[in-house]
């Protein structure tokens, strides 16, 4: 039976038109992500973080409040090496290990299989 070439159903002109709405959609809803990324990380922020009132502080005040600024911003410094510190060691040694029989692995390295086999022969009784 000979090929028959098949014709695509789509023109080139299509698909491409096809290809570039794709696009154009997926552009979208990447920004649209971004945007409520955004508005999220304003809301955590605008919720966690109470904002400064330095207006009518006196030299000493504002000088304390940068000592706790200062404090808060290294232990939260600590605790991010800390936590990158983890992650890089669990990237680096949580590899899965497959723990198998040793006496396999042990012949399979040793590369003497001809000598062990002719141990085995020479150990059992007369084999004749």
């Amino acid at each position: 039976m000979p090929e028959v070439e098949r014709k695509s159903k789509i023109t080139a002109s299509r698909k491409l038109m096809l290809k570039s709405l794709m696009l154009a959609k997926a552009k979208e809803c990447w920004d649209q992500e971004l945007e409520e990324r955004e508005a999220e990380k304003s809301r955590y922020l605008a919720e966690r973080i109470p904002t400064l009132q330095t207006r009518g502080l006196s030299l000493s005040a504002l000088q304390d409040l940068c000592r706790d600024l200062q404090a808060k911003v290294e232990v939260v410094d600590e605790e991010r090496y800390d936590i990158e510190a983890k992650c890089l060691h669990n990237t680096r040694e949580e590899r899965p290990v497959e723990v198998g029989d040793w006496r396999k692995n042990v012949e399979a390295m040793s590369g003497m299989e001809g000598r062990k086999k002719m141990f085995d022969a020479a150990k059992s009784p007369t084999s004749q």
